[in-house]
């Protein structure tokens, strides 16, 4: 019985690489981080894939600001730089801004005032699992219900992909980035 948790090698049993089909793959190349959720069949089937779709209630750009700080919250440098590899530059994302979404206090000057709230808040969940008083009301005209509910899964969600990166000591994909130094 395998007790170590990490990726597993293809091929896999015909049931775990019919559910991989699902995954995003290039050329082929199916992420560490996917080939370690496939562990378990019922992880594989229920974790992230539901969140990373077309119909997001979300920008691009909300969404992984959601995902880059939760994931630099939880000190998960392999999601984190999967995500800046592929998505930030779509996300309209400067250099400065990528940085900034691993530094304990997000520069305020170089995001708008809604980015600039989303972040606190991701903080907040992150560290206390609320949305503090101070913000809540400007949370809640900001964002839909649809959105907020959202912006509060991706969180629980990318905490649970922290804590599979980083429990599994997954070494980050030869394509992603790396933490800014401090």
């Amino acid at each position: 019985m395998r007790n170590i948790l990490g990726p597993l090698d293809r091929p896999m049993c015909p049931e775990i690489e019919a559910i991989l089909q699902n995954y995003p793959q290039q050329d082929g190349y199916l992420l560490t981080l996917f080939r370690t959720f496939a562990n378990s069949k019922r992880f594989l089937q229920k974790a992230v894939p539901n969140l990373l779709d077309k119909e997001s209630p979300l920008s691009l750009r909300q969404r992984e600001i959601v995902i880059l700080r939760t994931t630099a919250n939880r000190n998960c440098e392999y999601e984190w730089g999967v995500h800046v590899a592929i998505f930030a530059k779509a996300a309209g994302f400067s250099e400065a801004q990528i940085a900034a979404t691993r530094y304990p206090e997000a520069n305020s000057e170089l995001w708008d005032a809604d980015e600039h709230l989303l972040i606190r808040c991701i903080d907040q969940l992150c560290d206390q699992g609320i949305v503090e008083d101070a913000d809540l009301h400007h949370f809640q005209q900001c964002w839909s219900l649809e959105q907020q509910l959202e912006i509060m899964a991706l969180c629980g969600t990318y905490h649970t992909v922290s804590f599979v990166a980083n429990t599994a000591r997954l070494a980050g994909e030869e394509f992603g980035a790396r933490f800014p130094a401090a």
